[in-house]
């Protein structure tokens, strides 16, 4: 018995609208439909193909989730050769001229002629991939290899989102369309934190990545890589009039639904091509992708077909590369860097090496465990990146120069060395379990973390100063008017003369900066322990301790046994707030606040105040219909309970919303009650709150 015409009819009806969802997403950066809908469309189609398998065809939407693993690519022969094009050795603007005076000389043409019209496009960084359609449908994917013979990789390319399974329009019998499968810059650092969260390898670079996804034996692999394409040419073609010129040959795949890049423009003799040239130049580092230059063709196919080959390179096509990225140099130090929110960093210091138009003698390594991975040690010879403003990395150690005694060496320990105490302050430093970074625990006092320290303390969910912003911020720090937090209530340091001598700071605001500071000086003990920046401690956190303790010195004085008796404060929490106050420069900090009039203590509940929510943990998860989660946990700490923002057996209660996630999946499995909205509203009002 066959699938009846009701589920045949919608399985089509699936197929093009997932395939109009994905060209909208993937190719036209422009979302149709929210992710959950596409979900539930795609869940729809699987499950139908599921109950009729004699429906599924190679251009189901499913196909891209990836096939069975394979022992060896296939080989493919290519009717048409993929042939690599000519790259210009004169990176600037005599390249575009030394191409132009080629074609110019090959073509019998004369000064006074008029300029010959190129079609100037992106040299992608990534690999090559012929795409052959049979019918409208894709049929098969290789790669260039030695140019006469690739490797068949159409189950991996399916998984591209981004290529169509079908084209649009009336398809020719035979279409083979040429172009690059690549990584976006976004994707790949995704990508890679993802791969870091869970324990995995992370991808060296963009390039790199690409190629290798394609080049996985298991297309399942492939399916969980971020892949783009875009189409730059053609190959073999039957039943299809090949348009006059390049540039309506890239219309015309756009219109088939390929992606195209829309990165290109017609250019008419060597000046607009070296116009072209400097203006993407200035542009490179914006793009959401990495090129390595930029494509000159000759636009004419006709003309193409006259000026023919060479050494099996077309004479009417060039590629005008950019100053290298990546370059060789040799490690000479690894020194360790203090950041703005206390983060360690250790940076490579090297042999000074021309790379990105500049000269580098630093490189970030990013934190320890980059370092470990790549196995970078002092005497290496490494590969250093450099892309327009991004700060310099070290890439990859080249193992085959790694001197014998270099070798023999330990791998690098960051707190061996530093000693385990911060470069700047010498205060202890720390890392949390299953954290990468190391940082200074000295945030109130080390000079790296002056700035950031006093901004945080300054900002509206903190001591809420108006008026101190990070360029008034920056000017205290550089002017030696505020080393710390507690100089801001020094008015020996910081009074309305002295302000008002500052950049873009008259008498009047001066005044109210004084005024604002004094009056932060009763903001609270929540907004002051959540202002003193200790790690892991956020706003939630700050009011149950300020609740529990009731003032500062309480709070200074408990042991991390103490301090797990407040709610939803773990050991790795304790052990932060604890590390903290045992610092002896940061007890300073507080002892000058406290001297200068810093309230630090909790303010006595009114007692004819009704708390019928008292003790009671509360989490929010999706959409609520008419409330906000601020609005929702105001409501509710109102009423004396807490919003907490993860689930734990501590938890009395999780609202849920529409689309709400994993935290109700994780309290239904731990037997916890769930509310809606209404729900809520109705447990405020039974307990004598009324609801908003």
């Amino acid at each position: 018995m066959g699938a009846p015409p009701a589920d045949a009819k919608r399985i089509r009806a699936l197929r093009e609208a997932i395939a109009r969802h994905d060209h909208a997403y993937y190719v036209l950066d422009a979302p149709t439909v929210p992710d959950a809908e596409y979900d539930r469309l795609f869940r729809e189609l699987q499950a139908l193909e599921e109950a009729w398998p004699e429906l599924k065809t190679p251009d189901s939407p499913t196909r891209r989730v990836g096939g069975q693993a394979l022992a060896a690519f296939a080989a493919v022969r290519h009717v048409v050769p993929m042939l690599s094009i000519r790259t210009e050795t004169d990176s600037g603007p005599g390249g575009a001229r030394a191409f132009d005076a080629r074609v110019r000389r090959q073509l019998g043409l004369a000064e006074a002629d008029p300029p010959v019209e190129y079609c100037a496009e992106l040299k992608f960084d990534g690999l090559a991939i012929n795409l052959r359609y049979v019918e409208g449908v894709l049929a098969q994917a290789a790669t260039r290899g030695d140019s006469e013979t690739g490797e068949d990789v159409t189950d991996n390319v399916r998984t591209i989102r981004g290529i169509p399974l079908r084209l649009t329009g009336k398809a020719p019998k035979l279409l083979e369309a040429r172009g690059e499968v690549f990584m976006r810059r976004s994707d790949f650092e995704r990508y890679n934190a993802r791969q870091r969260e869970l324990g995995q390898p992370p991808l060296v670079n963009p390039r790199n990545g690409a190629a290798g996804s394609i080049r996985q034996l298991d297309p399942k692999v492939t399916a969980q890589r971020p892949l783009s394409f875009y189409a730059y040419g053609l190959g073999e073609t039957d039943g299809w009039r090949l348009p006059a010129r390049h540039s309506e040959v890239l219309d015309a795949l756009a219109n088939f639904g390929l992606p195209v890049c829309g990165e290109r423009a017609i250019a008419r003799g060597a000046e607009e091509l070296i116009a072209f040239h400097d203006a993407i130049l200035a542009r490179r580092d914006a793009l959401p992708f990495d090129i390595d230059g930029v494509v000159y063709k000759v636009n004419s196919l006709a003309l193409q077909a006259e000026l023919g080959f060479v050494s099996r390179e077309p004479r009417w096509a060039c590629a005008h590369k950019y100053p290298p990225q990546e370059e060789l140099t040799r490690v000479l130090g690894i020194e360790v860097q203090v950041g703005r929110t206390g983060k360690l960093t250790p940076v490579a210091r090297l042999e000074p090496v021309f790379v990105g138009g500049v000269t580098v003698t630093n490189a970030t390594l990013h934190n320890e465990d980059e370092v470990r991975r790549k196995d970078v040690r002092v005497g290496d010879a490494v590969v250093v990146r450099r892309a327009g403003d991004v700060i310099p990395e070290v890439v990859a150690v080249v193992a085959e120069r790694r001197p014998t005694e270099v070798s023999a060496a330990p791998p690098w320990s960051l707190f061996e060395a530093v000693g385990g105490r911060c470069p700047v302050c010498r205060s202890r430093i720390a890392r949390e379990p299953g954290e990468a970074d190391w940082r200074c625990t000295a945030g109130l006092y080390c000079p790296a973390q002056r700035k950031q320290a006093i901004l945080h303390f300054a900002s509206r969910k903190a001591m809420n100063i108006d008026g101190l912003g990070e360029k008034l911020v920056e000017q205290l720090v550089d002017r030696g008017m505020a080393d710390s937090v507690g100089d801001l209530y020094d008015p020996s340091r910081i009074d309305a003369a002295a302000l008002a001598g500052l950049e873009r700071m008259g008498e009047k605001s001066a005044q109210n900066l004084v005024e604002a500071i004094a009056r932060s000086k009763d903001a609270g003990l929540e907004r002051l322990v959540f202002a003193l920046g200790i790690r892991t401690v956020g706003e939630a956190t700050a009011r149950d301790l300020a609740r529990h303790f009731g003032s500062l010195d309480a709070l200074m004085a408990a042991d991390a046994e103490a301090l797990q008796q407040v709610p939803d404060v773990g050991p790795v929490v304790a052990e932060n707030i604890a590390g903290f106050f045992a610092e002896p420069h940061n007890r300073e900090v507080i002892r000058r606040l406290q001297q200068a009039g810093v309230n630090d203590r909790q303010a006595a509940r009114a007692r004819q105040a009704r708390q019928p929510l008292q003790g009671l943990s509360f989490v929010l998860t999706g959409t609520l219909p008419t409330l906000t989660r601020e609005a929702a946990g105001a409501l509710i700490e109102a009423a004396g309970g807490r919003a907490s923002g993860s689930v734990s057996n501590k938890t009395d209660y999780v609202v849920a919303g529409a689309e709400a996630g994993s935290k109700l999946d994780k309290a239904r499995a731990l037997g916890i009650r769930i509310l809606d909205e209404d729900g809520l509203r109705r447990l405020l009002n039974d307990n004598g709150e009324s609801s908003a």
